[in-house]
């Protein structure tokens, strides 16, 4: 997904730029890069290839390089940022996070105005990055042409342009990725996670809202763009992406992942005796496990220890194969937990199960007597369309969509699809039955989505429920380009 970082300040805030940033590592795998404007308004950049590296250890030979009171930062999923933008506005950089549905299309209707060429990111792909650039820069202001990017894109996409030891900051339409701002002595940050606050000594001050555009200086905070009325936050933040010291609209992550395995507990109430202990996937499974563990009054055991200091994030590569090894390679079994146990895992979800089917088999060979499997959210039956959560080439790469489609004779559309959604329904329990077999489990349970909003404890109408649901916001059509 990728996360971005900012400070405006009164002093030089290269140290801060560099270690708030460095707090989004969780939320990108493939570049991380950094901006910083000197006190004569001029941009240093650097940007780094992340894929097998962390991102400080790429840039701590940069950072004695950059000096000046203001800067952006950024880890990104897939393309390079930020990036430098000459324009009628003066020299700028630019990092943005989301997805932009429709950028061949807004490419080929800039081609038509006259424009001339874009560059290509990693992956032979348009930069999206440089097209959000290019819709800013069609308008008489950047406050305009941010307010105008975002109407015309279709998908997410949240903001940060760094110009003239300025900073513009602007969360996407309808709010699906935070914004967050904190204060300190001198200084204002802007943050995708509230995590990168604390120990740089930044204060809470408040999330943009949805739409919301600021402009910030080493004095002032200045709202240029009212937040719209519609918000629609990921409720991945709580299940997997976000850290679990960070809160957003107000509600931490490691407490709601808690209220989440208690939650899932209850509802296996009947059931708890049935086990030895309860074991989370590391590491965004563990505290999902621990609110399971304290409400069934189980132990809470670890049978799979992370080792990361020389591996990376296990969905990081684009070859499954790769991701696989990944995986394999930095879970490490603990052979005491797990001979002769019945365990119950807590994971954040099932996407593919590839990983997940080759870690039960692997506990079997080590002597388990029962692995049973409880997902922190519903079954994932439809592909992001908002936050690069899954780059899958096709749907039926989601374990809930293939176990459809050997279910069905029919063509598998959405409206078939619908048809599995009701928890308990007998569709649904077919639906979950043929993913329990293809994982080799003893017992699966998915989380119903009533009970993961009521945990998370937020207005269902504020959070996205897509890909669980496939339905979103009905006025999602994007404005013209003009």
């Amino acid at each position: 997904m990728g996360g971005f970082f900012g400070v405006v300040a009164d002093h030089d805030c290269v140290c801060d730029i560099f270690y708030g940033t460095d707090y989004h590592s969780h939320l990108g795998t493939k570049r991380g890069g950094l901006a910083v404007c000197d006190p004569e308004n001029r941009i240093t950049r650097r940007i780094h290839d992340i894929t097998n590296a962390q991102f400080r250890s790429k840039f701590d030979d940069d950072i004695g390089k950059f000096s000046g009171n203001s800067g952006i930062g950024i880890i990104s999923d897939y393309e390079d940022q930020p990036l430098i933008i000459s324009s009628k506005f003066g020299t700028y950089a630019i990092v943005t996070v989301g997805k932009i549905n429709n950028i061949d299309d807004l490419a080929r209707q800039a081609f038509e105005r006259g424009f001339s060429h874009f560059s290509e990111s990693s992956y032979g792909e348009l930069n999206p990055t440089e097209i959000t650039a290019m819709l800013i820069d069609r308008k008489d202001s950047i406050v305009d042409g941010i307010e105008y990017a975002q109407k015309v894109i279709d998908g997410s996409c949240s903001i940060l342009v760094l110009i003239n030891n300025k900073i513009y900051a602007a969360r996407d339409r309808y709010g699906r990725t935070p914004v967050i701002l904190g204060e300190k002595e001198g200084a204002f940050a802007v943050s995708m996670e509230s995590t990168a606050f604390p120990n740089l000594d930044y204060r809470f001050k408040y999330e943009l809202g949805p739409g919301e555009i600021v402009e910030i200086t080493s004095k002032e905070v200045i709202q240029k763009r009212a937040p719209g009325d519609t918000m629609k936050i990921c409720a991945f933040f709580w299940v997997y992406y976000g850290y679990p010291s960070s809160c957003y609209e107000g509600i931490n992550t490691e407490s709601a992942r808690y209220r989440n395995g208690e939650s899932m507990a209850e509802a296996d109430r009947d059931f708890v005796n049935e086990i030895d202990s309860v074991c989370g996937i590391p590491d965004s499974g563990i505290a999902h496990a621990i609110g399971y563990a304290n409400a069934a009054g189980k132990p809470y055991r670890r049978s799979f220890v992370k080792y990361t200091p020389t591996w990376p994030r296990s969905f990081m590569p684009q070859n499954q194969a790769a991701r696989d090894l990944v995986a394999r390679m930095k879970l490490i079994p603990v052979q005491e937990q797990i001979e002769n146990k019945r365990m119950l895992f807590c994971d954040d979800s099932i996407v593919r199960g590839t990983q997940l089917r080759d870690t039960v088999v692997r506990l079997y060979e080590r002597g388990a007597k029962a692995v049973h499997m409880r997902s922190a959210c519903p079954p994932l039956l439809f592909g992001c369309k908002f936050l690069n959560f899954s780059r899958s080439r096709s749907e039926l790469d989601l374990a809930a969509r293939r176990a459809i489609a050997r279910l069905e004779t029919r063509e598998i559309t959405d409206e078939v699809i619908q048809e599995y959604l009701e928890y308990g329904s007998p569709k649904y329990e077919a639906m979950v039955e043929e993913v329990r077999k293809e994982l080799h489990l003893n017992t699966l349970k998915y989380q119903s989505l009533d009970r993961l909003i009521a945990s998370i404890g937020i207005d269902p109408a504020k959070v996205c429920t897509y890909c669980w649901t496939g339905r979103d916001v009905e006025d999602e059509t994007p404005a013209c380009f003009e």
